[in-house]
């Protein structure tokens, strides 16, 4: 397996920040409440740790031991600026909805996990790698999550596309008829229960595979020596 593909792999699924580390649950369960909630703080997010990762890396042979920490904070902290007023910008309404949830980011241990840990250490395409890789997969939970709760508790998909993608997607809600919701899937404890589910289904696929992996590895073992 190729660096890359292991990168791809750990930010994807192996080290999911939300299913695997649990980091960055303060978003991941405040605005999860619709598909497109969690679609824009994900793309958010994702840019976030691409460009800080790609910027950190750049500099890492620069900034002195002693004071690495309070730089990383600085770039993060600009680069969030940057996407802040870039969304305020440009997807006003949406912006509007995740709130302070946007400028919080900064304080969102992905980041600085990412940026000290791997960033800090590598060269600058495997670490925009990883933080593209570590938001994908980020981006993809918050999306999953996000429709979840929003088919459980208002019986649509893609309410409020119009916020992301104009008004022409304001008809590309998908509503199931008269379903009345379900008020806990919206609330902030349908968040917890959504999650620990996801991370549940999570652990039953990962220990399917290790078993399929470990039947094969035992019969090739079996086979005789030809």
């Amino acid at each position: 397996m190729s660096n890359q593909t292991k990168i791809l792999r750990d930010g994807l699924w192996v080290n999911n920040p939300g299913l695997v580390q649990l980091l960055g649950l303060c978003p991941l369960l405040a605005v999860t409440g619709t598909l497109i909630n969690g679609l824009g703080m994900g793309i958010a997010t994702t840019a976030t740790l691409l460009l800080s990762n790609t910027i950190i890396s750049a500099i890492r042979h620069q900034v002195r031991e002693e004071v690495r920490i309070p730089v990383f904070v600085l770039v993060i902290a600009a680069v969030v600026t940057a996407i802040e007023l870039a969304m305020s910008a440009w997807f006003f309404e949406l912006y509007k909805v995740l709130g302070i949830f946007i400028p919080l980011i900064v304080t969102n241990c992905t980041i600085m996990g990412r940026a000290e840990a791997f960033a800090a250490r590598n060269p600058v395409r495997e670490s925009a790698l990883d933080g593209l890789a570590m938001g994908a997969g980020f981006a993809a939970l918050l999306v999953v999550l996000g429709g979840l709760r929003e088919l459980v508790g208002q019986g649509t998909l893609f309410a409020g596309a119009q916020l992301m993608f104009g008004e022409g997607a304001r008809d590309w809600v998908i509503s199931f008829g008269d379903y009345p919701g379900f008020l806990l899937a919206v609330l902030p404890p349908g968040a917890f229960i959504g999650l620990g589910l996801l991370i549940a289904v999570k652990n039953l696929i990962d220990a399917r595979l290790a078993r399929r992996r470990g039947e094969h590895i035992g019969s090739a073992a079996a086979l005789p020596a030809s």
